[in-house]
């Protein structure tokens, strides 16, 4: 059974409408029909809401969907891959070379700063600004 059909089978045991589960997620309606028909699937922390709301297991939520289970492998490749071949890297060396050898006077530790943060957190921010993009189209 592929995750779509199992959520909508939980919904259905639960008594709840997609209506309601959506209020409950903190998501949208379509949100919620994308996920039961496979047009789309939750993200991990809407996956463990859903494990908790149905009182099941991540593990019963997602066993027989294989097509889910190669999408998270192949995510989780993507991202060993982008670790340090990623641009926030790039950009973090350019910005700390910037700092490190142009004489700016106190703005030049503040750029160096700003290279290792950016070369530390780009995939963090890369994250939730996508998030905050999601967020925004689905209202």
């Amino acid at each position: 059974m592929e995750l779509g059909e199992q959520l909508q089978k939980l919904r259905v045991q639960k008594n709840m409408s997609r209506e309601e589960l959506a209020q409950e997620m903190n998501v949208s309606r379509q949100a919620v029909y994308k996920w039961e028909n496979n047009k789309g699937y939750p993200d991990i922390e809407n996956l463990i809401k859903l494990s908790e709301l149905y009182e099941v297991t991540l593990d019963e939520l997602i066993k027989n969907d294989r097509t889910f289970q190669k999408k998270i492998s192949i995510d989780e490749d993507k991202k060993k891959e982008n670790d340090l071949t990623g641009p926030g890297f790039y950009i973090g060396i350019i910005f700390v070379c910037f700092g490190l050898f142009i004489d700016l006077g106190s703005y030049s530790i503040g750029i160096t700063i700003l290279g290792f943060l950016t070369m530390a957190f780009y995939e963090d921010l890369k994250k939730i600004f996508w998030n905050v993009k999601k967020d925004f189209n689905e209202q």
